[in-house]
């Protein structure tokens, strides 16, 4: 089994904190992958898989426990009907490369989510979306293997419970995955457009991205403008740019009720969030009297601008307390960045000081994006 020499965290994860586990073991193949997996579940050890190391936020004493790093690549085309491109994912290819190569092909549906970091496999776990995108609006399907179970089996998104920046494989923080599994592979559903058509981007994008409704777009244009808007805000990973060395946004926009909503200021962005449908209401024909009961009123979640809460509550870009070397990035007020040599302390101290100004202010409580391991808020 490919054990090695642990490495510190602090050199394999964006945020750059946390020491050496106790264990650490490179999986290359599917079948590494699922070996190891075993072997650690059998023995009982603390452990988690690490991808690209993008989305955690690791403590500054050793994991005693085991880390899997997951390596696996490789994108493999199958049958799909006329117009569409089915592809199998391995769980450790990078997702940036994944989105260069399905624009490259002509194959739409996940353009919009270029330049975020991590891996494959991790995509659905966070259900990472972007200027209108979010890969539920492609996935298909996922294999993965359960924990407790150690079987195999392949999932469609629609038992996976993906909402925004969640689903039932997420380790939220303060609380345990509804189900403990590993992806293995994905499988997404594009529409094999071409490489030189020109596609309808959405309001979302359009409006984010300047281009005018009807004017159209063709992949590799919205790819690069997506690359450069993300580049402003310090979201691509460059090593000449200290904003990146960060969890991208370490707080969600928040999810509030629409009262909830309403006693914020009015300067506050929002966007309402479409409900689900009604259900179907069925009246068998010997029990229906000619009425039809009204539709019970349902109210509309809200999903409110974080960064705006924590600039007006007094953090400008580039905060930072005194004589500590984590600070907010200068270019996007939700990330949380390491200026250089900081610890995992110094970062949850600056989370915490923001999250309680926030609520001292608004009365809503933050929730951190990024996985905690080892660290508390």
């Amino acid at each position: 089994m490919p054990e090695i020499e642990p490495i510190p965290l602090s050199q394999l994860t964006t945020l750059q904190t946390g020491a050496a586990p106790a264990r650490m073991v490179d999986a290359a193949t599917r079948d590494e992958l699922v070996a190891e997996l075993l072997e650690t579940w059998g023995r009982g050890d603390a452990w988690f898989v690490l991808g690209g190391g993008s989305n955690l936020f690791v403590g500054d004493e050793p994991f005693d426990g085991t880390v899997v790093r997951i390596l696996t690549r490789g994108i493999e085309r199958i049958d799909a009907p006329e117009g569409r491109a089915r592809v199998r994912v391995e769980a450790g290819h990078d997702w940036d490369a994944l989105v260069a190569h399905a624009v490259e092909n002509g194959w739409a549906g996940i353009e919009a989510m270029s330049g975020i970091p991590g891996t494959v496999g991790a995509a659905p776990v966070q259900n990472i979306g972007a200027y209108g995108q979010e890969i539920v609006q492609s996935l298909l399907e996922v294999e993965l293997i359960d924990e407790a179970t150690g079987e195999i089996s392949v999932v469609p998104a629609a038992d996976l419970g993906l909402g925004f920046r969640t689903s039932v494989l997420k380790h939220h923080y303060g609380s345990v995955p509804a189900r403990s599994a590993v992806i293995l592979s994905v499988t997404l559903d594009l529409a094999d457009v071409g490489p030189d058509a020109r596609v309808e981007p959405g309001e979302q994008l359009r409006t984010s991205l300047g281009i005018e409704r009807g004017a159209g777009a063709g992949l590799a244009e919205i790819r690069e403008r997506v690359l450069s808007t993300r580049r402003g805000k310090g979201m691509v990973l460059d090593p000449s740019d200290p904003d990146t060395a960060s969890a991208g946004s370490f707080f969600q926009n928040a999810i509030v009720s629409e009262q909830f909503a309403r006693t914020l200021p009015d300067a506050c962005p929002r966007w309402p969030l479409v409900p689900d449908a009604d259900p179907v209401l069925v009246i068998p024909l010997d029990a229906f009297d000619g009425y039809v009961p009204r539709a019970a009123a349902r109210s509309t979640d809200v999903k409110v601008s974080s960064a705006w809460l924590i600039e007006q509550s007094g953090f400008r870009k580039g905060f930072a307390l005194p004589r500590s070397r984590a600070g907010l990035s200068t270019k996007h007020a939700l990330a949380l960045t390491n200026r250089g040599g900081a610890t995992a302390e110094e970062l949850a101290e600056l989370a915490r000081y923001i999250g309680q100004r926030v609520q001292s202010e608004f009365g809503l409580l933050l929730q951190p994006e990024p996985v905690l391991v080892n660290v508390e808020l």
